[in-house]
Formats: C-alpha cells, sequence, structure tokens
C-alpha cells in the first residue's frame, strides 16, 4: 500500500477521487466539451508512485498538473501538487465509445504526489510545471470551474472521506507527453510566497 506525507507523518489515502474539465481552457485544448455537472473519476491506492513513467505496457502517458487535497475529518486538512498520468490515445477510444476511463486513467503507476502542508485559510493558490526548465502548465484556483469546496461537498453527497483520501482538482492546459529524461518541476505557490516544490525524473 503506498502512503503520502503530511507535517512529518504518513497517511494511507484509500482512494483519489479526481476532477476532469475543471479549467475552460484544458477543455477546449482536447476539444472537448463543458460538462453540465462536475466530472469525478476514480483511482485506486495501487496507482499511486513516485516514479514518472513515460510509458505503461507499451502506451505512451501524457502528464497533467493538479492541485490535491488531503482528506483529514471531513475536511481539507492538506495542499499539495500530483501528476496524474494518462494513456490519451486510451482514453480517447474510451470515451468514443461511452465507456469508463478506468483503463486510461487508474492503472498502476498513474499518479505521483509532492508532499503535503496545511492549506491556508481562503484555499487559494497558484501552481506551475517545468519541464526542462521550460515553463508548460500554470494553475491558479480563480481559473477552476468549481472550486475545492464545491468539489469536497459534491463527493462527500455520495461517498466517505478517508482520513488520507486525496482529491485532485483537475488540470489546466499544457497537458502533453512525458518524454524520458526530462526533468518535471513543480511548484505550488500562495501568492508570492513559495509552499512546497518537487522535481521527477522521467523515465
Amino acid at each position: 500500500m503506498h502512503k503520502v506525507r503530511f507535517a512529518d507523518k504518513t497517511f494511507l489515502p484509500s482512494k483519489i477521487i479526481c476532477v476532469g474539465r475543471n479549467y475552460a481552457a484544458h477543455i477546449a485544448e482536447l476539444n472537448n466539451e463543458t460538462p453540465t455537472n462536475m466530472v469525478l473519476f476514480a483511482k485506486p491506492n495501487s496507482a499511486i508512485t513516485d516514479s514518472l513513467n513515460s510509458e505503461h505496457l507499451g502506451e505512451t502517458l501524457h502528464y497533467e498538473t493538479e492541485l490535491c487535497f488531503l482528506v483529514k475529518n471531513k475536511q481539507l486538512a492538506a495542499v499539495g501538487l500530483g501528476l496524474d498520468l494518462t494513456k490519451r490515445d486510451l482514453q480517447s477510444k474510451l470515451k468514443e465509445k461511452g465507456l469508463p476511463w478506468e483503463r486510461a486513467k487508474a492503472f498502476n503507476g498513474s499518479a505521483l504526489f509532492t508532499e503535503f502542508v496545511a492549506v491556508n485559510s481562503n484555499l487559494h493558490y497558484q501552481f506551475s510545471l517545468k519541464i526542462d526548465d521550460k515553463d508548460t502548465q500554470l494553475g491558479d484556483t480563480k481559473l477552476m470551474l468549481h472550486n475545492a469546496e464545491q468539489i469536497l461537498t459534491e463527493i462527500s453527497e455520495f461517498m466517505d472521506l478517508e482520513d488520507g483520501d486525496i482529491i485532485m482538482t483537475g488540470t489546466p492546459e499544457g497537458v502533453g507527453k512525458v518524454v524520458a529524461n526530462s526533468t518535471f518541476v513543480v511548484t505550488l505557490m500562495d501568492g508570492q510566497q513559495a509552499l512546497l516544490s518537487h522535481q521527477w525524473q522521467a523515465l
């Protein structure tokens, strides 16, 4: 079972709940329709890894940088960043057939996380991804179609969230293929203050 860290403690997420299509620019770049209702899907604990792989079972992986919240006592207790790895070609085929996304989203090694830090009072954050020192993705909670509290409320209406469970809130524009040997650096900001930074080397 895979764990994550917050405040020098480890938590064992039973599940990861992900929000799809939560940034208008990302919806546009993938030529998707803006959903009427919040798009939610799940990843199991086995999706969590520390290794950023460029492929899985011979299929190319795409990165999506996301603001993530760790749940404790049914509340958003901590914030960090994550990479939602996706088999984009497979996902497109599944969407065309109206089938679930799990084969393209919930496979082993499809979720990477930084450490988590305590949330601020307003839940407003900015984040970035640089690949080989090039600005690649920029996110801001003000650009999210559904904010963190709305997401928590909607999930809690039909599912119990346990201590350590993680909510991934969607990705901004700028997604693309993971290229082996490239360096990924993510940074979480609260205004002008950097809260955390993390680096992965793609395999």
